[in-house]
């Protein structure tokens, strides 16, 4: 493993731990747990970064995060919300935001363009993977309590 890559990833863990703490999450193993997350995430997006469009590694790296964020909320019986907002911090397009308003304020209409489609697009494929996963896990849920119902 590249040392820079080793280092960012200790990084991403460091800042998710932060948020953590910010969110009482209630015990260590559990802010490890959702640290890893965030580090499973942005480990995603940057491998497949070199070899593919932004947002599509936006996307599946949300996919991850959230199937990864809803095994960790049936492990630790807790609700979904807490690992999700701490393993999606590293790839909220932070920066993006940042200049895509100072455009805006500035008067630069064509840089605020492609700032804002850049940025939408990413915040855009992070609602869509999460929404994907969660509607899919609801759906797996309700037909597998139906089926129970049934036989029961």
């Amino acid at each position: 493993m590249d040392l820079d890559f080793a280092k960012i990833l200790l990084y991403t863990f460091m800042a998710c731990f932060g948020f953590c703490i910010v969110l009482h999450m209630n015990s260590p193993l559990q802010m490890v747990a959702a640290c890893m997350g965030g580090v499973i995430g942005w480990a995603i997006y940057l491998l497949l970064s070199p070899g593919l469009q932004e947002t599509v590694c936006y996307l599946i790296a949300s996919i991850a995060v959230t199937l990864y964020c809803e095994c960790m909320a049936r492990i630790f019986k807790e609700p979904v919300t807490g690992f999700l907002l701490i393993g999606i911090i590293p790839m909220v397009p932070g920066g993006p935001i940042y200049y895509t308003m100072e455009y805006c304020i500035n008067g630069e209409t064509d840089l605020f363009l492609e700032s804002f489609l850049r940025t939408f697009g990413i915040a855009g494929a992070l609602a869509v993977g999460v929404l994907f996963v969660s509607s899919s896990m609801n759906l797996y849920r309700a037909v597998r309590s139906s089926i129970k119902s049934k036989h029961s």
